[in-house]
């Protein structure tokens, strides 16, 4: 019987196309989970917005 790999464990975080430059002018690749994480920032931030309207 044949499997799919399952995501039992976390993968490394792997660059998806992007890289921020640092105060170093470093390059530091974008991973998923950045944008996974600024995305849950900008929506905790627009709750307080949306309960004043």
């Amino acid at each position: 019987m044949h499997r799919s790999p399952q995501n039992s464990h976390k993968p490394a975080a792997m660059p998806i196309g992007g890289f921020v430059i640092d105060a170093r002018g470093r390059e530091i690749p974008i991973t998923e989970e950045m944008i996974q994480q600024a995305c849950s920032a900008l929506e905790k931030a627009q709750q307080p917005a949306a309960k004043r309207k």
